[in-house]
């Protein structure tokens, strides 16, 4: 089984409109209203893949009662633990630029998060457990670091989407990937990279640290996967980008569901790439006709390295 966690899930508001004029009436041209959340997404490119996976965190409200009636419509199979308090809504304004309003997300009781972990108390060798998005301000900052205790524990795999201090915490645990792009990897060691050459090192290094495989996404330039064993990159596809809100998160769900099928690391980067190409090129997560349509495009090669 795959979980996903989404401890700070929202609702994303999404408004459209040719311009915006701060202090001014703006008519909106569209709106929509989406269940939004990293490992939400996740879970929607998994159960594209046929992948069985379950929806974990934390929603509250009406607002959470919309999050979970819209998941279930879309077959998802959830397992959030309810809260008292409301979940948050996002407001994204698509105008000249993409300008994104971020609520800060609920509170949480000790309680509640004891109820949570009970979702985790049957985590088999086989079991994933993806950790993607911000924790709520008020769980404690080590709550990803102590669920991979547990996953460590049962003798699972995780994944965390995380950057900076928080990954590098993670790193000893062995995640099963690691999705920086190139200037969080840049950011990550305080460096600046001149070629692809000093991407892919500074990636090795990832992996000498932990990590068992390294994705490196670098937009229009195309993607890099590290293994112990080789270098592989392929061409980013071409294609008009609609929406890059969940491009990464597809990546991840890509590359995971194929991985737990196959154990095909070349392969799972390929579903990766095609999914997080998928995601990019249309206006919600990527459907499953989406993801086929763009597979034969993706064309990997094996780097000398």
């Amino acid at each position: 089984m795959i979980y996903t966690i989404t401890v700070n899930p929202s609702i994303d508001y999404v408004v459209q409109l040719p311009q915006m004029t701060l202090g001014s009436v703006n008519r909106l041209a569209h709106t929509a209203k989406l269940p939004g959340g990293k490992g939400i997404n996740v879970s929607q490119i998994l159960k594209d893949l046929d992948q069985p996976n379950k929806a974990l965190g934390f929603i509250g409200g009406f607002t959470g009662t919309f999050i979970s009636d819209a998941l279930k419509a879309k077959g998802l199979d959830c397992h959030f633990t309810p809260i008292a308090d409301d979940t948050r809504i996002n407001v994204k304004i698509h105008a000249e630029e993409e300008t994104e309003l971020n609520g800060a997300g609920p509170d949480i009781t000790a309680k509640e998060i004891e109820a949570f972990y009970t979702e985790l108390a049957n985590l088999t060798p086989n079991d994933v457990v993806v950790m993607s998005g911000s924790l709520a301000p008020s769980l404690p900052d080590s709550f990803y670091y102590d669920i991979i205790q547990k996953v460590e524990a049962a003798g699972a795999n995780f994944v965390i989407d995380t950057t900076g201090e928080a990954l590098k915490k993670t790193l000893p645990s062995h995640p099963l990937v690691v999705k920086p792009n190139n200037h969080e990897l840049a950011n990550y060691y305080h460096t600046t990279f001149n070629s692809q050459a000093d991407i892919i090192a500074a990636g090795q290094r990832m992996l000498a640290e932990g990590a068992q495989h390294v994705l490196i996404s670098m937009a229009g330039d195309g993607g890099l996967l590290i293994t112990k064993d080789a270098v592989y990159f392929s061409p980013a596809p071409k294609g008009q980008v609609i929406n890059s809100v969940g491009a990464g998160d597809s990546m991840i769900g890509g590359f995971v569901g194929t991985f737990a099928k196959t154990h095909d690391a070349v392969e799972s980067f390929r579903y990766g790439l095609a999914c997080g190409s998928a995601t990019a090129f249309s206006e919600d997560i990527a459907t499953r006709a989406k993801i086929d349509e763009i597979l034969p495009l993706i064309n990997i090669e094996k780097l000398a390295h």
